[in-house]
């Protein structure tokens, strides 16, 4: 399985540093890919999130979603596939130039949301 980051470019929600795919390179799941994970900075600092595909639907007026992976008995199994993400989003942004905008050379770099 490889993980396929997407960064967050159009700085659409304020905290989404990136999208996540899960591309599968062997077994019965072989040539698909699984979408919907996104790469989050902690509201309180400290560190990062994964939050998981799902699915939104309303209960008498209130959002509500709905996992769509979910562990079957073993509910460290989430936890792996998060590690993994984060471990490929570091990777990721490690290997990454540097890239300053035109505004960022003109304004200076923005302040790091919280």
């Amino acid at each position: 399985m490889i993980v396929k980051i997407h960064p967050n470019d159009k700085d659409t929600l304020p905290g989404k540093l990136a999208e996540a795919e899960l591309h599968f390179t062997d077994g019965p799941l072989e040539g698909l890919k699984l979408i919907g994970f996104s790469v989050w900075e902690r509201r309180t600092g400290g560190g990062r999130n994964v939050t998981f595909p799902a699915r939104a639907y309303s209960v008498n007026g209130e959002r509500r979603s709905f996992a769509l992976l979910r562990p079957i008995s073993d509910t460290a199994a989430q936890e792996r596939i998060r590690t993994l993400i984060i471990e490929a989003y570091e990777k990721f942004e490690a290997d990454r130039p540097e890239q300053v905008s035109d505004e960022e050379r003109s304004n200076g770099p923005r302040a790091k949301r919280r």
